[in-house]
C-alpha cells in the first residue's frame, strides 16, 4: 500500500481555493481507526463551509470538507475494542454526542474537525457507528446526517405514528428520508415542490399528495383542504423565512415543526398570533446523536429502506458536484473514492 493519499483541502473560503492533494496517510492514535473510505456524502452545509464558513459552528481554514463517509477500518489503535480491522463504518456528523442532550463540547466533522473528502480518514472510537449490513458503501454514505436529520425530526423527537399527516418541503436529502421514513411508519406525506417532475418521482417514494408551490403559493389552504380542515401533525420546515408563517398556518392545534433548514433565508419570521392561537411546538434539528443513527440504522435495514441517489461523482469531480448540489438535486450527491 502506498504511504499517500488524495484528500480535499481548503486553505481559505472560496470554491476557487479547493484544491485535491497528495498527502501521507495519517497513523491512528491508540483510541483511534483509520478508516479507508469508500464513499462520502455531500450535504448543503458543505456547500456553505466551503464558500464562507456559514454552514454551521464557527469554522476556520484551512480544513477538509464535509462530514459523512461509509468505508472499512483499515487500521486500530492498541487501546480500540468498538471495531476491528475489515468491519464496514460510518462516521457519526457529532463528535462526542452520544446520546441526551446536545453537549456544548461536541463538535462536527468537516468543521471545526477534519472531513471525510480524502481515502483515509483517522476518526476516535467513539464517533464510528456500524455501517448497515443492507446497503452498499455508495447508499450507506447518506446516513450520518441527512436520514439522521429527518429520524431525528419525525421519530426521536416527534414520535411519529401510523394515520398521522407530514407535510415534507423540497426534495433534497433530508426531505426524501422524511418522506421514505414517514412512508413507512404508515403516515399520509404531503410534498410540497417547485418541480412537478420532482413530485411525481416523490409519489412513486410514497408520497400521498404533492403540491406544487409554484401554482399553489398558499400551500398551507391545500395542506388544510387535503386534511378535511383538521391540518398537519409534523411539518419540515425547510425554507425558512416567512414560509414559517404558511407551515403554522397548515400545521393542525398543537402540531409539530421541526426546523432543519433555511434554504429561503437564514432568519425565521411569523407574527405571535399564530403561535398563541396554535400552539405548536416548534423545534430546531441539529442532526442528532449516535444513539440515535444507531436505531435509525437498525430500522434501515429492518425496512429494506433504499436511500435516493441521484448522482455519484469520483473523488475528483468534487466542483461539479457542488454545482449540482447548488441546482439542488432530488436525493443525496456522493462522491466515490476508487
Amino acid at each position: 500500500m502506498s504511504n499517500t493519499m488524495r484528500q480535499w483541502r481548503l486553505p481559505q473560503f472560496g470554491r476557487q481555493h479547493l484544491q485535491l492533494a497528495q498527502v501521507e496517510i495519517p497513523t491512528p492514535g491508540d483510541d483511534e481507526i483509520l478508516v479507508k473510505v469508500a464513499a462520502a456524502a455531500l450535504n448543503y452545509r458543505d456547500k456553505l463551509n466551503i464558500e464562507d464558513g456559514s454552514g454551521g459552528l464557527q469554522i476556520t481554514p484551512p480544513l477538509v470538507p464535509a462530514s459523512d463517509l461509509s468505508g472499512t477500518v483499515a487500521a486500530i489503535g492498541k487501546r480500540v475494542t468498538r471495531f476491528s480491522t475489515g468491519e464496514r463504518v460510518l462516521g457519526t456528523f457529532w463528535a462526542d454526542w452520544i446520546d441526551g442532550p446536545w453537549p456544548g463540547h461536541a463538535l462536527t466533522l468537516g468543521g471545526p474537525l477534519t472531513g471525510t473528502l480524502a481515502e483515509y480518514v483517522v476518526l476516535k472510537q467513539e464517533w464510528v457507528v456500524h455501517a448497515a449490513a443492507t446497503l452498499d458503501d455508495i447508499h450507506a454514505s447518506t446516513l450520518p446526517c441527512a436520514a439522521l436529520s429527518a429520524w431525528f425530526a419525525l421519530v426521536e423527537q416527534g414520535h411519529l405514528h401510523a394515520g398521522q399527516t407530514v407535510v415534507i418541503q423540497g426534495t433534497g436529502g433530508v426531505s426524501l428520508f422524511g418522506l421514505q421514513f414517514a412512508a413507512a411508519h404508515g403516515a399520509n406525506v404531503i410534498v410540497i415542490s417547485g418541480d412537478d417532475d420532482k413530485l411525481e418521482r416523490a409519489k412513486t417514494l410514497g408520497a400521498t399528495h404533492a403540491i406544487n408551490r409554484r401554482k399553489t403559493p398558499n400551500w398551507d389552504v391545500a395542506v388544510r383542504d387535503i386534511t378535511a380542515g383538521r391540518g398537519a401533525d409534523h411539518v419540515l420546515e425547510m425554507v425558512g423565512g416567512d414560509n414559517l408563517l404558511l407551515s403554522l398556518r397548515a400545521l393542525k392545534q398543537a402540531g409539530r415543526i421541526s426546523v432543519i433548514g433555511t434554504l429561503g433565508e437564514a432568519e425565521i419570521h411569523s407574527p405571535s398570533v399564530p403561535l398563541f392561537l396554535g400552539r405548536p411546538t416548534i423545534q430546531g434539528i441539529g442532526v442528532g446523536h449516535r444513539r440515535a443513527l444507531e436505531d435509525m440504522i437498525r430500522a434501515v435495514d429492518h425496512l429494506g429502506l433504499t436511500p435516493v441517489v441521484d448522482k455519484v461523482y469520483a473523488l475528483a469531480e468534487l466542483p461539479a458536484a457542488l454545482d449540482h448540489l447548488e441546482r439542488g438535486p432530488f436525493g443525496k450527491l456522493v462522491l466515490r473514492m476508487d
